[in-house]
């Protein structure tokens, strides 16, 4: 994620809704890639200080203050190209609803960030209605249709099917995460995590399945055709594999092939994520600049992705190294509790190529 610059020079950044300096209203616009100032110009309409044109707030932003987005004028709707994406919101009579909602919607739009930088195709329910990308922010039920208090009932599971992903509600609660994080024995768990993890399963759906780098896929990281439900039965029953450390890159991800995929898919993604930050801040370690990964024009050319790839991962361990030390300093966990096996390092190569590829596409 990088910073921004608001046309009074002040620094921007993702999130933000108006400029501390200046006072002008912030919108980040989908079109650019990038957060802008912006001025009145008429009636529901903004003229943007980064280029010029005019947009419209998203309905989620003037109405619902849970969104920061913009949409360009001449496009109809009335949501953003982020929120057009949300199928399901909560109740939002329920207390809490709303902010919870609104972590929920952040987290999706990191992750969509991400995803349009990479020029990853980003198509909507609206677009393709059988296997379009959408998403659902569902809660357990406790209640009847009267209000009645019941016993939990109605679980809601985390997860995709035909791109739709669902998330808990809960997850967007930090007490309830780490909770859940402390029952599974999880290294890491973080709500723009869940939205990196369950994008990966749509991506593979996308670009994997029924696709060239399908044989190569099963090679490296298991047959999928495998019984998914008795994968995850056994999983919780047995735990993880008593060595998927040398193999996997963590140990949900040694369940069964589709999650080894989508842990390691989001594991990329934080990767290329946190290296643009790092580099935007002209992040260096010993005289070492970080690159920005999401600046280097895609590449159909094995060698020099291979080496893009490089480039990476090198200095994703070193800029790691010193947030792990920086943490410690402060007696705080480790930022980055992973160590990488060569596996795994491999699985990590493997989805730069894929995604390489699609950019080349």
């Amino acid at each position: 994620m990088q910073t921004f610059s608001c046309q009074c020079g002040n620094t921007l950044h993702f999130a933000n809704t108006r400029c501390v300096s200046c006072g002008l209203m912030l919108g980040f616009m989908p079109d650019e890639k990038k957060v802008s100032a912006f001025t009145h110009h008429d009636k529901g309409v903004w003229r943007s200080a980064a280029n010029g044109r005019l947009y419209r707030q998203c309905k989620n932003y003037s109405v619902q203050d849970v969104c920061n987005w913009m949409i360009p004028v001449a496009e109809p709707g009335e949501l953003c190209a982020s929120c057009e994406l949300t199928r399901t919101i909560p109740n939002l009579d329920q207390p809490d609803n709303r902010r919870l909602w609104a972590r929920m919607e952040q987290a999706k739009r990191r992750l969509l960030y991400t995803l349009y930088k990479l020029e990853l195709p980003v198509i909507s329910r609206q677009q393709d209605p059988q296997q379009g990308l959408g998403f659902e922010f569902l809660e357990d039920q406790t209640e009847d249709e009267y209000g009645n208090e019941l016993t939990v009932k109605n679980f809601v599971t985390t997860g995709h099917n035909a791109g739709i992903i669902t998330l808990d509600l809960k997850e967007a609660e930090p007490s309830s995460r780490v909770k859940m994080r402390e029952e599974l024995n999880e290294q890491y768990r973080t709500l723009v995590g869940h939205f990196r993890h369950e994008s990966g399963h749509y991506f593979w759906d996308r670009l994997v399945r029924n696709s060239g780098w399908l044989n190569d896929f099963r090679e490296l990281f298991g047959d999928e055709r495998l019984d998914y439900t008795y994968a995850l039965q056994h999983y919780y029953e047995q735990g993880p594999a008593p060595d998927w450390h040398k193999v996997w890159v963590s140990a949900y991800a040694s369940m069964h092939p589709w999650e080894d995929w989508a842990e390691t898919w989001a594991h990329y993604l934080h990767m290329v994520d946190t290296l643009e930050t790092a580099s935007d801040f002209d992040f260096s370690v010993k005289s070492h600049q970080v690159i920005n990964p999401l600046q280097q024009l895609p590449q159909s050319d094995e060698a020099i992705s291979e080496a893009h790839f490089n480039q990476l991962y090198n200095d994703w361990c070193r800029l790691t190294a010193v947030l792990n030390a920086l943490n410690r300093s402060m007696g705080l966990d480790d930022a980055y509790p992973f160590v990488l096996s060569n596996m795994a390092i491999d699985k990590l190569r493997f989805v730069h190529n894929v995604i390489s590829a699609a950019q080349s596409n």
